[in-house]
């Protein structure tokens, strides 16, 4: 059953004052396991090639805004993602400085394997903003140094080469899309061209000057045509009262019956019509015209002559019949030029239909045209910024990486060294028997304490009768742990011995 906690650790010793000789070999096993682990391990040694990145030299502020530098977001990153490529390993992996004379033909199955060690000895790490370090571990330290020198020269040269790579590509793909688009604006202005050639209906603000035109005319023209039929009508009615012959004698004047009859006519329409009526209009000047002949015809003394038994043609009745004809003639001619009107009239809202279908089509070519013009602007530019980025690259400038540290000669390895296995292994060989203790009594179902009893199960104990051992007893585990603490010091002295003898060299 479960210890409590504050008497565990009495129990611990105990258990393991008990077993003396049992925690005698654990000590002794786990110290010379370790230590041979010490012995055992494989030491991997490092080397490192520091990459100073330069991005801040003179020219970049004098070509702001005229030319684009080549930069690296997370420059560790794709550093150890370049050098972990397989063109670039192959190149590592086939060097004969490194591995042999044979390294060059080295194919297949054999090849993978090499260069899948390689790979897992690389490493990448920053070390600020404008440094990080090509790390090459391995088990031989003159392998480790050569594979990381040429790992930084490599990684200079491939750099290089991708960058100006880059800028080229990058400066070809632009000039390719000026060249598409030129074509394309072309195109555009021919097909522009075309549609105004094949479309000449003018434009919106014509056509609708022109209708407007049009329309005013036909409004004249009906006015024009409502005075024309309201002075035949007035004539018509006139024609009515007037005989077309007189007989000569007769002692009425003539000239005073039209005028009355005029009047009276005059009279009747001014009951319903203003003044500005065109019918009242015509009645008053045929009434002052017939006034001027009457006085005309008295001062002749005309009027005042009688002819007896003899019809003559009536002089009004003449003049109202060649009046009418004019009105006639007028509204036929008015009606001409009003149906001729409407007819243009027609003509322009066809014109007008065409020009609206033209004008979608029209703004349709010129906002395509419109928009590859501001791309191919904006590619010329763009064009000019990568050539003058790719003469950056090609000369030097913009990002370049130099060799700040070059790789050194491992004199020590890295990782756990023997000093840290050999004090690890005391460390450990003490510890290992009370915490085997410490598991044991953790699974041990016995009752050894009272309060477990009393607690647990709520049975009151009485006493406890405690562990009674005699002298002879006393004198024999005297001497078992005198024996196991000289053993322990003779063991701890042998391991010191070794462990001193492997750091110093001589095994």
């Amino acid at each position: 059953m479960a210890l409590p906690a504050s008497q565990l650790p009495f129990e611990i010793i105990r258990e393991v004052r008990q077993r003396k000789w049992i925690a005698l070999l654990v000590f002794v096993a786990v110290c010379l396991a370790v230590l041979a682990t010490g012995f055992l391990w494989h030491y991997k040694y490092q080397s490192q090639v520091v990459i100073f990145v330069d991005d801040s030299n003179i020219i970049k502020p004098l070509m702001a805004g005229s030319a684009v530098t080549t930069t690296i977001s997370d420059r560790a990153s794709e550093a150890e993602q370049l050098l972990i490529s397989r063109d670039l390993l192959s190149k590592v992996g086939k060097d004969t400085s490194i591995f042999g004379a044979d390294a060059d033909s080295l194919e297949g199955h054999a090849l993978e394997q090499r260069l899948d060690g390689i790979r897992s000895g690389i490493r990448v790490v920053a070390l600020g903003r404008s440094y990080f370090g090509i790390r090459y571990t391995a088990h031989d330290p003159e392998k480790a140094f050569l594979v990381a020198q040429k790992l930084g020269q490599l990684f200079i040269e491939e750099s290089e080469r991708r960058k100006k790579q880059e800028s080229r590509s990058a400066y070809d793909f632009i000039d390719k899309q000026v060249k598409a688009y030129e074509q394309q604006l072309q195109q555009s202005e021919e097909n522009l061209k075309d549609f105004l050639a094949q479309n000449t209906d003018g434009t919106e603000s014509e056509a609708d000057r022109k209708i407007a035109e049009i329309r005013g005319k036909i409004e004249l023209a009906k006015l024009d045509l409502q005075e024309a039929q309201s002075e035949r009508s007035a004539l018509q009615q006139q024609l009515v009262g007037v005989r077309d012959t007189v007989t000569q004698g007769q002692t009425e004047d003539v000239f005073q019956t039209r005028i009355n009859n005029l009047q009276q006519q005059l009279d009747n329409l001014r009951l319903k019509y203003k003044d500005s009526y065109p019918d009242i209009i015509n009645l008053k000047q045929q009434i002052i015209e017939l006034k001027k002949q009457h006085a005309a015809a008295i001062k002749d003394k005309s009027a005042d002559q009688v002819t007896q038994g003899q019809e003559v043609i009536n002089p009004l009745y003449q003049s109202i019949k060649s009046q009418l004809a004019t009105a006639a003639a007028k509204i036929d001619s008015t009606k001409t030029r009003l149906n001729a009107l409407n007819g243009m009239l027609d003509q322009e809202k066809v014109r007008m239909k065409r020009i609206q279908a033209n004008k979608a089509r029209y703004a349709e070519l010129t906002r395509g045209m419109q928009v590859n013009k501001e791309i191919y602007d904006n590619l010329l530019r763009k064009r000019e910024t990568a050539r003058v980025s790719m003469r950056l690259d090609f000369d030097g400038q913009g990002l370049s990486y130099h060799i700040q540290e070059s790789a050194q000669y491992p004199l020590a390895p890295v990782g756990p060294k023997f000093p840290y296995f050999a004090a690890a292994g005391l460390l450990l060989g003490l510890c290992a028997p009370f915490g085997l203790a410490a598991g044991l009594l953790r699974i041990d179902p016995r009752v050894r304490s009272r309060e477990v009893i009393e607690d647990d199960l709520g049975v009151p104990v009485l006493t406890v009768i405690p562990e009674v051992r005699t002298p002879f007893e006393h004198r024999q585990d005297r001497r078992r742990t005198l024996i196991i603490g000289l053993i322990a010091m003779l063991v701890v002295a042998g391991y010191s011995a070794i462990a001193l003898l492997h750091i110093m060299g001589v095994f």
